[in-house]
């Protein structure tokens, strides 16, 4: 007995250093959310605003003015960019993406609509190809707290580039929708072409909380109306702003899946400690029954040699 008693204590002390670990990461996990929350948060008046000015662009703004506002049918080709996180410990968070992507990709393969390329961000994003066996064209590294634009630039070149130069119809983005510390959602938007149709609807059903910015803004844009005056030319302003608003959307998508990380992994080693704390109650109360039998074992054996010595 004196044996198993020990055991316990020692899976008491080790589920209480488990307890430690999974309890500082959720100290660390909750810091880092509230840093990308405000990057989100101070973000999304520019985006929103932005995101009204691309609104009102493709709805007054001929589709021959420039190249990503020119919609092409059929599709032949896409490309999806997808923002996952680069490390687990996050609950069903990356799951929850991939799975969302895989099966927007699996509609197009299966109505044999478009090729489909693939861009990840975050190192489990290669559960696609992994798991669901979509190939990967380009994976860029993903920091766990973006707060400039210019690191999500080389993405957004390389699929301006695709769509301008024909290599792709439509550019999606799957990412994960910063709703509150406790809720978050995958998305899926397109950001090229750019057209009002675009801005208004949500991809295989889904419509991010962004989606719903968008719809509002496009409702009070439609109470305005806007005239838009290009100096010196249309041509260069159309060049240098366009790009910079889908440049812009990218971003946002990256710091909303970064935010919705870390709230995902603030909860989930939240749930971990509070398991901890569960099962070193158990393990508590197995060991003090263990103690308490072998202690009346004690007091048997010794009532039992000494009603053999009166005996004798």
């Amino acid at each position: 007995m004196p044996a198993a008693t020990r055991d316990i204590n020692q899976r008491i002390r080790s589920v209480q250093n488990t307890r430690k670990i999974t309890k500082a990461m959720e100290l660390v996990a909750s810091a880092k959310m509230r840093k990308a929350s405000q990057a989100v948060v101070g973000t999304r008046p520019y985006a929103n605003r932005a995101w009204d000015m691309l609104l009102n662009l493709a709805k007054r703004t001929e589709p021959d003015r420039h190249p990503l506002l020119r919609a092409t049918t059929p599709l032949k080709k896409i490309a999806v960019i997808l923002i996952a996180s680069n490390r687990g410990l996050v609950g069903g968070f990356n799951a929850q993406i991939v799975s969302a992507v895989s099966k927007y990709i699996q509609e197009f393969k299966t109505a044999n609509v478009a090729e489909v390329d693939t861009v990840i961000m975050g190192t489990k994003s290669r559960a696609i190809f992994f798991q669901h066996g979509h190939e990967i064209a380009a994976e860029f590294m993903k920091q766990d707290i973006t707060l400039d634009a210019a690191e999500v630039r080389p993405m957004a070149k390389l699929v301006i580039d695709g769509f301008t130069s024909g290599t792709y119809d439509r550019v999606i983005v799957g990412f994960m929708d910063f709703v509150s510390s406790l809720v978050q959602r995958p998305a899926i938007r397109q950001v090229l072409p750019l057209t009002a149709e675009a801005f208004s609807t949500g991809q295989s059903g889904i419509i991010s909380k962004t989606e719903r910015e968008g719809i509002v803004a496009e409702e009070a844009a439609e109470e305005r109306a806007f005239e838009y005056l290009f100096e010196p030319d249309a041509d260069i302003v159309l060049d240098a702003l366009l790009p910079r608003l889908v440049e812009m959307q990218i971003f946002r998508a990256v710091l909303e899946t970064n935010a919705a990380e870390h709230a995902a992994r603030m909860v989930a080693m939240r749930n971990a400690s509070d398991a901890a704390n569960d099962l070193i109650d158990g393990l508590t109360l197995t060991f003090t029954q263990a103690r308490q039998a072998a202690i009346t074992q004690d007091l048997a054996e010794i009532s039992a040699g000494r009603a053999a010595l009166e005996n004798a």
